[in-house]
C-alpha cells in the first residue's frame, strides 16, 4: 500500500512538473510571438523544454512565419515595382505631352508660316501616336497579368506562324539594311499554345531585334528532345550582363537616360504571355550577341 502511495506521489509530481514546464513553454512561446508580431525581433520560435509535440508545433509555426515573411517581402517588392512603374510611365507620358502642349502654343501664333504650321502639326501627331502606343501597351500588360486573363490553347504549326510574322517585317528589315539569317526546318513543328499570343511574342522579339541590332539578326527554330526552342538573336554594342537581369522588367530601357523611343513594355508583355502559356522566355548575352530564347515543352 505504501509503495502504491509512493508511486502515486511520484507520478503526480511527474505530471505536475511536466504540466508546469509545458505551461512555462507556452508562455515563453507566446512572448516570442508577441515580440515577432511587434517587430522587436525576427527570431523564430524555439522551445527550451523538449517535447515532440511541442517540437512539431514549433516547426509548423516557423513554417508559417516563413510564409508570412515571404509574403511581406513579395508585397514590398510589388509595391516598389509599382512605384517605379508609375514613375516611369509618368516620365514617358510627360515628355511627349510637354512637347505637344509646347507646339500647340506655337500653332496659336498668327505669324506662323504654313510650312512651320505643317511641321508642328506633324510633330504633334507623332507625340500623340507615341502616347497612344504607350497607353495601349500598358493596358495590354495589365490585362495579361490579371488572374482572369484567359488564353485559347490549341495545336499550332509554329514554323508556319513564324514565317507569317517575318513576312510582315520584310520592309522594316530593308529599312535597317538587315538581312536576317533564318534557320527554320522544313519539317512540321507544332506546339500547344494560343496562336495570337505566340504571334504577339514573336512580333515583340523580332521588333526588339531589328530596333537594337547593330549588324545581324538570326532566327533559329529547333525541335529538341523535350522542347521546342525559338531563338531570336541580334548583335549589340552597349549592353551588359547587368542589363540582362532587368530586360523583362516593366519600362526597363538599357538607355539610362530613357531617351530612346519605345515604351519599354514589349519584352514584359512577351514574358508574361510565355508564362501564361506555361512556356519560358529567357535572355542571354554572349560575345556581343543578345539572344531571346522561347521554349515550349513538347
Amino acid at each position: 500500500m505504501v509503495y502504491i502511495a509512493l508511486i502515486s506521489i511520484v507520478v503526480a509530481v511527474f505530471f505536475l512538473t511536466r504540466f508546469y514546464l509545458l505551461k512555462k513553454e507556452i508562455k515563453r512561446a507566446t512572448k516570442q510571438l508577441n515580440e515577432l508580431n511587434s517587430k522587436k525581433t525576427e527570431k523564430k520560435i524555439d522551445f527550451a523544454y523538449f517535447d515532440k509535440d511541442f517540437e512539431k508545433l514549433a516547426r509548423e509555426i516557423n513554417v508559417q512565419i516563413d510564409f508570412t515573411l515571404q509574403a511581406y517581402a513579395e508585397k514590398r517588392r510589388k509595391e516598389n515595382e509599382l512605384k517605379q512603374a508609375v514613375a516611369n510611365i509618368s516620365h514617358d507620358i510627360r515628355t511627349p505631352m510637354t512637347s505637344i502642349l509646347g507646339y500647340i502654343q506655337f500653332l496659336e501664333s498668327d505669324e506662323l508660316s504654313s510650312e512651320k504650321r505643317t511641321e508642328y502639326i506633324t510633330i504633334i501627331k507623332s507625340g500623340a501616336l507615341r502616347l497612344k502606343v504607350l497607353l495601349e501597351d500598358f493596358f495590354e500588360l495589365s490585362l495579361i497579368e490579371s488572374e482572369d486573363y484567359s488564353l485559347k490553347m490549341e495545336k499550332i504549326k509554329l514554323h508556319h506562324l513564324l514565317l507569317e510574322v517575318l513576312v510582315v517585317f520584310y520592309e522594316q528589315f530593308n529599312q535597317q539594311n538587315l538581312e536576317p539569317v533564318l534557320h527554320i526546318p522544313e519539317e512540321e513543328i507544332s506546339i500547344i499554345a494560343d496562336p495570337s499570343a505566340v504571334k504577339r511574342v514573336i512580333e515583340n522579339l523580332v521588333h526588339n531585334a531589328i530596333k537594337h541590332s547593330n549588324g545581324n539578326v538570326t532566327i533559329r527554330l529547333e525541335k529538341l528532345h523535350s522542347s521546342i526552342k525559338l531563338t531570336i538573336s541580334n548583335t549589340v554594342s552597349q549592353l551588359s550582363e547587368n542589363d540582362i537581369i532587368f530586360l523583362f522588367d516593366r519600362f526597363y530601357k538599357a538607355d539610362k537616360t530613357r531617351s530612346e523611343k519605345g515604351t519599354g513594355l514589349g519584352l514584359s508583355i512577351a514574358k508574361s504571355l510565355m508564362l501564361k502559356m506555361h512556356g519560358k522566355l529567357t535572355a542571354e548575352l554572349k560575345d556581343n550577341e543578345l539572344s531571346m530564347i522561347c521554349e515550349w515543352e513538347k
